[in-house]
């Protein structure tokens, strides 16, 4: 659906953004409580006159999911640069990128279908000073524009997917935090300005570390628990302590605050009369239906059956 475009500023928030862009998104994330990145999913018109893109404060990445255009782009004070867009073609705007002009025509019977990311300037400055103990100043990602990324594919279509189809808010939460870090270094080892060099650790987290992290997790179950409050608790990145969280227990950190809102959540039907909306409100959930459905899903019955069989 096109529409009718307001005045473009140089630059604008990743919030605004969409206001900007000649048609209106089909998917979006905007209301999700997504907090490092953004998704915004276009059925775009198979045909744009001239229209000026602004800037982002946040780093801009869009990928070609259907169609293929001829574009035409140039600089607001520029010569117009030619080429074509095929279905896999990646973009990447960096933070405070300067606006510039596009137009196109379709290529393509196929409809012309974009997903575009924003990814936080604020999440990019932290891994930097996290992993590199670096001025993330001095760090910036370089402008690229139709190249393929098969891993940045990989990432994408799972936030779409958790999109889709999300999980509950206190599970999905952990999940795309996650995955914005993944985005976020895989950007910053492939398309940094400067070479970069990222510590790694190879070890697994100690037993004692592993035991706090789980009697933490217990105890706030009922919170909307983040990746980098988990990660706190024993003293690494957010990145790192998702990598080093996996190697020690074979799972992700979102499957493992799973098993213990499910376990816990059984332990209060079998033994407690407590109504399945505070078992539900106990173990983290918003609400009793979701509950309801992410526990069928992971034990075959509903809560109220569980309970009559304890």
């Amino acid at each position: 659906m096109t529409r009718k475009m307001p005045a473009i500023p140089h630059l604008t928030s990743t919030e605004d953004f969409e206001n900007y862009l000649p048609t209106v998104p089909f998917l979006t994330s905007q209301k999700a409580g997504w907090e490092s990145v953004m998704m915004r999913v276009y059925q775009e018109p198979s045909f744009l006159e001239e229209t000026m893109v602004p800037g982002s404060l946040d780093i801009h990445l869009s990928l070609v999911t259907s169609g293929a255009v001829q574009v035409d782009e140039r600089d607001i004070q520029g010569s117009w640069m030619s080429y074509p867009v095929h279905k896999g073609d990646w973009f990447l705007a960096p933070a405070g990128s300067e606006p510039y002009i596009r137009r196109w025509k379709t290529l393509s019977n196929d409809p012309f279908q974009t997903l575009q990311l924003h990814v936080s300037a604020d999440l990019f400055a932290r891994t930097v000073q996290q992993m590199m103990d670096r001025d993330p100043a001095h760090v910036t990602l370089v402008e690229r524009s139709g190249f393929r990324d098969p891993l940045l594919d990989q990432l994408a279509l799972s936030l779409r997917q958790e999109l889709q189809q999300p999980a509950p808010e206190a599970l999905g939460k952990i999940y795309v935090e996650t995955t914005a870090q993944m985005l976020t270094v895989h950007l910053l080892r492939h398309y940094a300005s400067t070479d970069v060099s990222i510590r790694e650790y190879s070890k697994k987290l100690p037993s004692h570390q592993l035991r706090r992290l789980t009697l933490f997790i217990q105890e706030h179950l009922s919170q909307n628990l983040s990746l980098e409050t988990l990660a706190q608790q024993v003293g690494f990145s957010p990145y790192h302590f998702a990598r080093l969280f996996r190697q020690t227990t074979g799972e992700s950190p979102h499957h493992f605050v799973l098993r213990q809102r499910l376990a816990t959540a059984e332990r209060l039907l079998k033994e407690t009369n407590l109504p399945l909306v505070s078992v539900a409100t106990e173990v983290g959930f918003s609400d009793q239906s979701h509950f309801t459905q992410v526990f069928k899903q992971y034990r075959g019955m509903t809560p109220s059956m569980y309970r009559r069989q304890r």
